[in-house]
């Protein structure tokens, strides 16, 4: 009896733990190659990764106007792409969340976000949410770095931009500028993937 009721907990453990792995391995991983896109921009522009002059790479962030995870970090997304753009990793925000699930993530919503910071990146609309599902996004903000390699675009590091969301001279360990001037210096990312913490996707709802 004992050791038919470890095996039943042996069996409970491995199907709950499924919807976990398959969950994990949706979307890209390091080293795969990015789809990818043209979407329209807040200045009513279409941006695309091969569109973008000079670009060696980008740093796409998933991201939106109502998370207080993506407020808390849009003045850190500016100085990325302040920092790095210029380098040829320009940071591209895409927001992927369904405007009746969530009516401040509008576009109008998103373009009134964008004059109000002062956006100097490219912040696109993923309506159809098919880019999202194609990267694997699940939080906001979720970051990809993507390297260009020839025609295209490979997925260089997966998840947050640093370990401190609340308070930015808190940060002991920044993820993407890290994984960046590893990048541009030539040398092997030490920290590929970190989990990204952030607002869940509003996903559209099934009619």
């Amino acid at each position: 009896m004992k050791k038919l009721s470890n095996t039943l907990l042996a069996l409970m453990f491995m199907f709950a733990l499924t919807p976990l792995v398959n969950a994990q391995t949706q979307g890209y991983q390091v080293g795969d190659k990015a789809t990818d896109f043209n979407l329209k921009s807040v200045d009513e522009s279409w941006v695309s990764l091969a569109g973008i002059n000079g670009a060696k790479g980008a740093i796409v962030i998933f991201s939106c106007n109502t998370c207080p995870y993506v407020v808390a970090y849009e003045d850190r997304m500016i100085d990325l792409h302040n920092k790095y753009a210029a380098k040829g990793y320009p940071v591209i925000a895409i927001n992927s969340n369904d405007d009746k699930v969530s009516p401040g993530d509008s576009f109008e919503k998103m373009q009134e976000r964008a004059k109000e910071k002062g956006f100097p990146f490219p912040y696109v609309y993923d309506k159809s949410q098919d880019i999202i599902k194609a990267y694997g996004g699940s939080r906001t903000p979720h970051v990809y770095l993507l390297n260009k390699e020839g025609n295209d675009f490979v997925v260089k590091y997966i998840g947050a931009i640093d370990n401190n969301y609340q308070d930015a001279s808190a940060v002991t360990e920044k993820y993407v500028e890290d994984a960046m001037d590893a990048l541009l210096s030539g040398n092997k990312i030490a920290q590929e993937t970190t989990k990204a913490i952030g607002c869940t996707i509003k996903w559209t709802k099934a009619d």
